[in-house]
């Protein structure tokens, strides 16, 4: 095979193909560079000048603060249950669901599937979805947190189109050979579907874990509050207080240095990594999964 000649116009195009990659990499990971070396900063020394590579000083004030909130573990461990859990019945049930409107024998199928895909583009409404979850006893109930969220319609067609791809042939030879659906489920259409599965995962995980909503309006016991919820209560607090520091710093009551110890800023970052981290630790594990999965039905054969 003859190799390809490296002429000036190759080479030029080579360096600027990989300059470009280069700068697009360095904008997607300079901003999580920059949130954390200015919670790593010292509060006061931060706003002496602008912050580029380095930290400024050496100090984990924002991070001390945030894990010695009372009852930060109890709502980690909520927020990885929740995750866990959650992500297992949406995967499943999402995965049962798209398999079972890809069997044209299926009663009022097509009904059926518009009514789902409805609901992506028209939302019950806050007060009846609450008045739902109060009449199947949810509030305050570890279950709203799974529950609501394990149907997704986008998952389903996402689920189903990928499993029409898949040759019929399968599931006919099977069939005769005596499987039954949940047989050929679990048998042929799971193991073939581990690219769209692994997107679904990917996405329900995600979703979980970065939810705080559901928290806000379902809950008001504090041992079921999860991680997110907390640290959103926490930077709201937080900024409270740095606002009354100034105050007392202009009237005289304390020293400029005291009022800058609680920085919101440097707090709000080290709160996004924080929450940020679980998702990046999970992700080089699923990533060629999930772009498997994610590019599925860009190319029709």
């Amino acid at each position: 095979m003859d190799k390809v000649k490296n002429t000036p116009l190759r080479i030029g195009f080579q360096c600027l193909n990989y300059g470009f990659f280069i700068v697009l990499a360095f904008t997607c990971i300079y901003p999580f560079w920059y949130l954390l070396i200015y919670c790593l900063s010292d509060p006061v020394r931060v706003n002496e000048a602008p912050l580029y590579f380095l930290p400024r000083g050496l100090s984990v004030t924002s991070f001390n603060q945030i894990f010695q909130l009372k009852g930060i573990w109890s709502a980690f461990l909520i927020s990885v249950l929740r995750t866990v859990i959650g992500t297992i019945v949406t995967v499943i049930s999402c995965g049962m669901l798209g398999y079972l409107f890809t069997q044209e024998e299926m009663p009022y199928r097509k009904i059926l599937y518009r009514a789902l895909v409805i609901t992506m583009y028209i939302g019950g409404g806050l007060i009846p979805v609450y008045l739902t979850m109060k009449s199947y006893n949810l509030l305050n109930n570890f279950w709203v947190y799974i529950l609501p969220s394990a149907v997704s319609a986008y998952n389903v067609i996402l689920i189903k189109t990928f499993i029409e791809q898949l040759p019929k042939s399968l599931e006919e030879s099977a069939m005769i050979d005596g499987a039954g659906y949940i047989k050929i489920f679990t048998h042929i259409i799971i193991p073939l579907s581990k690219p769209v599965l692994a997107t679904v995962a990917m996405f329900a995980a995600v979703g979980q874990w970065n939810a705080w909503f559901d928290n806000n309006i379902y809950m008001t016991k504090d041992h079921l509050n999860t991680l997110q919820y907390l640290l959103y209560q926490y930077l709201n607090e937080s900024q409270r207080i740095a606002a009354e520091l100034k105050n007392a710093s202009s009237l005289g009551s304390i020293t400029v240095q005291q009022a800058s110890s609680l920085s919101p800023k440097a707090i709000r970052m080290a709160i996004t990594i924080v929450a940020s981290m679980p998702i990046f630790m999970v992700y080089p594990f699923m990533q060629r999964y999930f772009v498997k999965g994610i590019t599925l039905g860009a190319v029709k054969q």
